[in-house]
């Protein structure tokens, strides 16, 4: 969702990106620079697959199902939101291009739909240059995304069966406890509150492996289980999470205090995600 943004004065320099956007952006760059030595190549099977695989995967069934609460409860000129729509402009900007030789048609009707002034065609543009790639974070690396994408799909997996038995509706009516140690463990406390936000729950817990429970569930991630639980607090009307503190400020008795913050204050700062 681009709506209100304005290349010309809303763009967030990479640097000031938030670590997940930052991730994207690169992995966009990292694709690029492969499609471009396929197309050289002639290597159209390639291109299709390993295009398709981002969309899917990386783009489609982590990124912008992560960015969605983001995008939509965070105040709209925040650094959250900009940093998210920074990433979004940039990654589409990159996709017209890449897929330009082969869905001519789409990809020109998606350029001339891109905010902020541009050549009239996307074939009067140039593929950026490898050079420009962002270097690896050193704090949120490849493989810790790649790491935090496998947690999360096995925490989709159970809650498709909590879903199935009716313990919970929603991603955002269950809460998750994490049993993990040593670098798992690590990694997954560095995003500290905005787990939740990549996990899509309102509640994350990261808790000693030697903790968990016997009903606890053995993921195909090494080192954790899990268990998923339906929440037992309200469910705020504007953001969806079922949070402890909903209906905490009078003023605005069916929301959570951080929405209250979004609406009517300075707003939440979001490092992570």
């Amino acid at each position: 969702n681009l709506n209100g943004f304005e290349p010309a004065t809303d763009v967030v320099a990479s640097e000031q990106l938030l670590a997940l956007d930052y991730w994207i952006v690169r992995q966009c760059q990292l694709l690029q620079a492969e499609v471009i030595g396929h197309y050289h190549e002639y290597n159209f099977l390639n291109i299709y697959q390993k295009l398709h695989n981002f969309c899917v995967i990386e783009l489609g069934g982590f990124y912008l199902d992560v960015i969605k609460d983001r995008q939509y409860t965070t105040q709209a000129d925040s650094r959250a939101r900009r940093s998210t729509q920074t990433a979004m402009y940039q990654v589409l900007e990159m996709l017209s291009r890449m897929i330009a030789p082969i869905l001519s048609f789409t990809a020109d009707e998606i350029w001339q739909n891109i905010p902020g002034e541009r050549a009239s065609s996307v074939f009067l543009t140039d593929y950026s240059d490898a050079a420009d790639i962002l270097p690896e974070s050193a704090d949120f690396t490849d493989d810790f995304w790649r790491q935090l994408l496998d947690v999360k799909t096995a925490v989709n997996r159970e809650l498709e069966v909590k879903r199935a038995e009716k313990t919970v509706g929603s991603g955002l009516s269950a809460e998750v406890d994490l049993y993990c140690e040593g670098d798992l463990a690590e990694n997954l406390g560095r995003l500290e509150e905005e787990l939740r936000f990549v996990l899509i729950v309102s509640r994350a817990s990261i808790l000693p492996a030697a903790a968990a429970p016997e009903a606890a569930v053995k993921t195909e991630v090494e080192g954790l289980s899990l268990t998923v639980s339906g929440s037992d607090h309200s469910k705020c009307e504007r953001c969806w999470h079922h949070r402890e503190d909903v209906g905490a400020n009078a003023e605005y008795p069916g929301l959570c205090l951080r929405c209250v913050n979004n609406v009517d204050a300075e707003g939440e700062q979001r490092r992570y995600a």
